[in-house]
């Protein structure tokens, strides 16, 4: 792919593939790498997307960047979520840090769906688990999430 179209991609949906890439590694120096890595691949030729499947397609190149770092022998510790400076407005950071405390694949259903927009089908697809699958995760992450910050909506 060529550079104009990479930085193109990059403009659009640089910030989305960080805050998948946070939700998967809970890091922000991590997600950091992880963005450029998703979007060097893209320079080195690992794909190209289709015309209006660009979203995505990075964001399945981004959970399988983010789950090739998470199989890796050797893993830094993750950095406390009270030191991440992070992609919510100051009023939204309880809620968000609540969140990012959710096991995996909690965490992934709700980012996915709240943060990044994908309606639970789309979500199936770029997680290969079925639309039930991803509907459970989100209503049993919501029960969560509504115990942790002791909230009834």
């Amino acid at each position: 792919m060529d550079r104009e179209r990479v930085l193109e991609l990059f403009d659009r949906y640089g910030d989305m593939v960080y805050r998948v890439a946070l939700g998967y590694l809970r890091s922000s120096q991590e997600a950091e790498d992880a963005v450029q890595t998703v979007f060097l691949k893209l320079l080195e030729g690992a794909g190209t997307p289709w015309p209006g499947r660009e979203r995505a397609f990075l964001t399945r190149i981004t959970i399988n960047h983010c789950k090739d770092i998470l199989r890796s022998a050797k893993r830094y510790a993750d950095t406390p979520l009270e030191e991440l400076d992070l992609p919510a407005p100051p009023e939204d950071q309880e809620v968000f840090r609540a969140v990012m405390d959710l096991p995996e694949k909690y965490r992934l259903a709700v980012t996915l769906h709240c943060f990044e927009g994908y309606t639970f089908q789309e979500i199936a697809r770029l997680l290969h688990i079925g639309p039930s699958a991803v509907s459970m995760r989100f209503h049993r992450a919501k029960t969560i999430l509504k115990q942790q910050l002791g909230r009834e909506e």
